[in-house]
C-alpha cells in the first residue's frame, strides 16, 4: 500500500499557530519592530541636531557654569575608559565619544537620552586615544594593536587604517589639514601620517622611551610632545617643542621639574597651554617661544599618582578641569588659579573631564572602572 503524498499548501493559506504559540510569536514580532525603530532613531541622531541642543544654537553662549548633579550614569565599557570628548560641531554636539581599554570606542547621545548610538570594534587591542575630526563625521583612534584608524561615525566603516611599529597612546590632527595627523606611543619616534595616502610623511626622533601626549600650538606650525624622560636633576626633554615642517627640535628645556606630564591642553583664546604633571598640579606655559613656565601660578588640589589623568579648558577659557586618581573631578578658575569645585564623581580614578561646547553647565567624566557620567 503506497503512502499518501503530502498535499501542497496553497500560498495564501497561513500555517496553523496554536493559542499557546500566538503570544510568543506576536511578542517576537513586536521586539523586532522595536529594535528596528530604535536602530533607525540612533542612526538619525548620528547625523542630525538633537532637540536638547537645538534651542541653544542661535543663542549667544554664556559663561561656562559649574555642574551640580548627575544627569546620566552609564556603565559604558568593560574596561577602563581612557577619554571622553564631545563632538566639536555645534549642531552635533549632543554626541559624546568614549574610548576604552576594552578594545572599543562608542558614541553616545550624551546631552539627551544617554543612549549608546554606536559601538565601534575596529581594533584588536586597547583603544588608548580617540578624537573627533573637525567635520564631526569621522573619528581618529589609536590602539595598543599598533594601528591608527579613521572611522565613519554613521556607517562604522573604516576609511583608513595605518600600521605603526609601536603601541599608540596619543593622537593629534594638524589644525590646517585634519587629514594629516601625529601619533606617538611606546617608541622613541613620533610619526606624521597622511590618512588619504596612508603614508608616513614625517618622522620626529626624540630619543625617549614613550610619548605621553601631543599638542599642536597656534596654526599648527609647531607642536609640543610630552615624554616619560626624567633626568636626575630636572625633567630634561619632558616637554619638547618641534617644528612641524622641518622636524627640528625648537626647544627641549621647557619644564625643569622632576615630573612627567601625562596631558597637555591649549587655551582657546590666549597664547598659553597647560600641562598636567605627576607632581599633583597643573603647570602653565607660554605657547610662544621660548615657552616659559609661569612660576607664579599653578593649579593644585587633585591627585595624579601615575594615572594618565587628563585636563581640559572650557571653550570660553574661564574654567580648567581635571580628573583625579581619587575619583573626584576638580574645577579651577583659570584667571586666579583658585579651586572652585571638587566633585565626587567616581569610585575609581577619574581619567577625564570634558566640557560641552554649547550647553554651558554640561560636562562628561569617565573613570578607570568603565563608567561614564554626564553632569548638569
Amino acid at each position: 500500500m503506497s503512502a499518501k503524498r503530502p498535499q501542497p499548501t496553497a500560498a495564501w493559506v497561513r500555517p496553523y499557530v496554536s493559542k499557546r504559540q500566538k503570544p510568543v510569536t506576536q511578542s517576537a514580532d513586536l521586539n523586532k519592530e522595536g529594535c528596528s525603530a530604535l536602530q533607525a532613531t540612533n542612526l538619525h541622531l548620528l547625523s542630525t541636531v538633537s532637540d536638547r541642543v537645538h534651542p541653544f544654537l542661535e543663542r549667544k553662549k554664556g559663561r561656562t557654569e559649574l555642574p551640580k548633579y548627575v544627569q546620566h550614569h552609564l556603565r559604558a565599557h568593560q574596561g577602563p575608559v581612557s577619554t571622553v570628548q564631545w563632538c566639536p560641531v555645534p549642531h552635533l554636539s549632543h554626541l559624546l565619544l568614549s574610548a576604552s581599554m576594552d578594545k572599543t570606542f562608542k558614541v553616545w547621545d550624551g546631552a539627551a537620552s544617554g543612549r549608546c548610538l554606536q559601538t565601534y570594534s575596529v581594533h584588536c587591542g586597547a583603544v588608548r586615544d580617540a578624537c573627533w575630526l573637525p567635520c564631526g563625521q569621522r573619528i581618529f583612534s589609536g590602539s595598543f594593536d599598533n594601528t591608527t584608524a579613521v572611522t565613519e561615525v554613521e556607517t562604522g566603516q573604516v576609511v583608513a587604517k595605518m600600521e605603526n611599529q609601536f603601541k599608540v597612546t596619543c593622537l593629534a590632527f594638524q589644525p590646517s589639514d585634519p587629514c594629516v595627523f601625529l601619533c606617538g606611543g611606546f617608541s622613541a619616534e613620533v610619526k606624521a601620517w597622511d590618512s588619504r595616502s596612508c603614508q608616513v610623511i614625517r618622522t620626529y626622533k626624540a630619543g625617549i622611551q614613550q610619548t605621553l601626549d601631543i599638542l599642536f600650538l597656534g596654526e599648527g606650525k609647531e607642536f609640543m610632545t610630552s615624554s616619560d624622560m626624567v633626568s636626575q636633576d630636572s625633567a630634561d626633554r619632558t616637554l619638547i617643542a618641534w617644528d612641524f615642517t622641518t622636524t627640528a627640535k625648537v626647544s627641549n628645556q621647557i619644564f625643569h621639574e622632576r615630573y612627567t606630564c601625562p596631558s597637555l591642553a591649549l587655551h582657546p583664546l590666549e597664547d598659553v597651554f597647560v600641562a598636567q604633571t605627576n607632581g599633583n598640579y597643573i603647570a602653565l606655559f607660554s605657547a610662544q617661544k621660548p615657552y616659559r613656565m609661569n612660576k607664579m601660578k599653578r593649579f593644585e588640589g587633585h591627585k595624579v599618582e601615575g594615572y594618565g589623568v587628563q585636563c581640559e579648558l572650557s571653550s570660553d577659557g574661564t574654567l580648567l578641569a581635571s580628573g583625579s586618581s581619587t575619583g573626584s573631578a576638580h574645577f579651577y578658575d583659570f584667571r586666579s588659579g583658585r579651586s572652585l569645585l571638587r566633585l565626587h564623581a567616581h569610585e575609581q580614578a577619574c581619567m577625564c573631564v570634558s566640557f560641552h561646547p554649547v550647553l554651558a553647565s554640561v560636562v562628561a567624566t569617565c573613570d578607570w572602572g568603565g563608567e561614564v557620567k554626564i553632569w548638569n
